[in-house]
């Protein structure tokens, strides 16, 4: 008969980082461009901003493209990241950690004048 702890562990779920993606980025991970598509990523022990949206945009070649600079291979300047509710820079870095629950959000920046 399994023990108390035995059930409870059965009861551990998987850390997760949910990645949103909305308006003309979603083009780029098989959306219409004007919709909002979610991801739940499996976190790994040490994973960081950088290390999930990586992962992520490894998943589709058009994000890779859009994302990441060829030449640097740091964020390219169209599309804004979100974590938490803050700009990316304002309390999160590309090499902060991600936790359990913590949210991302891919947003096309919007140019005009």
């Amino acid at each position: 008969m399994p023990s108390e702890i035995d059930r409870d562990s059965a009861l551990v779920q998987e850390a997760l980082v949910q990645i949103d993606t909305v308006a003309w980025v979603t083009r780029y991970v098989g959306g219409s461009g004007s919709d909002r598509i979610g991801f739940g990523l499996a976190l790994a022990p040490g994973d960081t901003v950088r290390t999930v949206l990586r992962r992520l945009s490894q998943r589709f070649p058009q994000l890779q493209r859009a994302l990441w600079d060829p030449t640097s291979g740091e964020l390219g300047e169209h599309i804004e990241v979100v974590v938490n509710g803050a700009i990316l820079g304002v309390r999160h870095g590309l090499d902060s950690e991600i936790k359990d629950g913590d949210r991302i959000l891919l947003f096309g920046q919007y140019m005009g004048g």
